[in-house]
């Protein structure tokens, strides 16, 4: 089978092409796949997982191997990376007879770069710990498009030791790399940013349907939105998916994903004892986008919410 894993892989350690160790990776959605494919360019081999597995076809067919369950991805490889939907996810892939605890290597180091819980993660890496590996987190803001063309950013939670193994690995994914602090410290960062980008986007969103009630072009309004000092990076991307034929038919975040993370903002936020009204009020626009059926579509779509409510629909 092209790009399987023979016995042989599983004896030893091998090393890929760049010299680095070979990757283990867990989670090939598509941050997942775009992930592996900057890991490949650069030279590493790759042993993936994914639980549907006729989504590493591509990846396969590029040079990934694959590995049928994540404790051989654990047997395979001294350093794993892990990018799955929420907590959950992370833990049925971590336990049980086929999980990554029941493979691990001892002084194993794994980055999992998924956006969950900071008290979730810690519980997943003290559990890791007494298996005889480390885990960090590893949080990445990006967007599908930052990532593959290499400007990504990646925030890490744990201990240093750690850090300094994965550091050039996670340099492989994005050229901006921060040890943030103690395990979960990361996801916070994580957390924060998620919830200052899903607020400037709605607000966003709110400003352009303001002017194109009044009459403007939607793509005057945007175009000036862009080149004004409330530019940045996200507006210069998702700004134009609110012009008419511009939303992608794959969504890069779609609503229901950024509303998990707002919902997880939101909680640490009562837990905190912060006040964050701006990232609750995302988070209506986010419900009625899902109530009117659009939650599978970015969520720049938000826009749609407020032309229907300005009675431009």
């Amino acid at each position: 089978m092209p790009g399987a894993i023979d016995a042989q892989s599983f004896a030893y350690n091998s090393r890929g092409v760049a010299g680095g160790p070979a990757i283990g990776f867990l989670g090939l959605g598509a941050m997942g796949a775009a992930i592996v494919v900057r890991l490949m360019d650069a030279g590493y081999e790759v042993i993936g997982w994914n639980r549907s597995e006729e989504k590493a076809a591509p990846l396969r067919a590029r040079g990934m191997k694959w590995a049928p369950s994540p404790r051989e991805v654990a047997a395979s490889a001294d350093v794993m990376i892990s990018i799955l939907t929420d907590a959950s996810a992370l833990e049925q892939v971590m336990d049980g007879r086929d999980g990554v605890l029941a493979g691990l290597r001892p002084g194993a180091v794994l980055a999992d770069m998924s956006t969950i819980a900071p008290d979730a993660s810690c519980a997943v890496a003290a559990r890791v710990s007494a298996a005889g590996g480390t885990m960090v987190d590893a949080p990445i803001s990006a967007s599908l498009a930052t990532l593959e063309s290499g400007q990504a950013s990646i925030m890490v939670g744990g201990e240093v030791d750690a850090y300094d193994r994965l550091h050039p690995v996670l340099l492989a994914i994005g050229p901006k790399v921060t040890h943030i602090g103690a395990n979960g410290q990361a996801l916070y960062v994580k957390l924060a940013i998620n919830l200052a980008l899903v607020v400037q986007v709605v607000s966003f969103c709110e400003g352009v349907a303001m002017t194109e009630k009044a009459g403007i072009k939607r793509e005057v309004a945007v175009d000036a939105f862009l080149k004004s000092v409330v530019a940045s990076p996200v507006l210069g991307y998702r700004g134009p998916f609110v012009l008419e034929g511009r939303m992608p038919k794959v969504a890069w975040a779609d609503v229901n994903l950024q509303q998990k993370d707002l919902l997880l903002a939101l909680e640490l936020g009562r837990k905190l004892g912060v006040a964050l009204p701006t990232t609750a009020v995302a988070n209506e626009m986010l419900n009625a986008a899902r109530a009117m059926g659009l939650q599978d579509r970015d969520f720049a779509v938000v826009y749609e919410v407020y032309r229907t409510l300005g009675g431009m629909r």
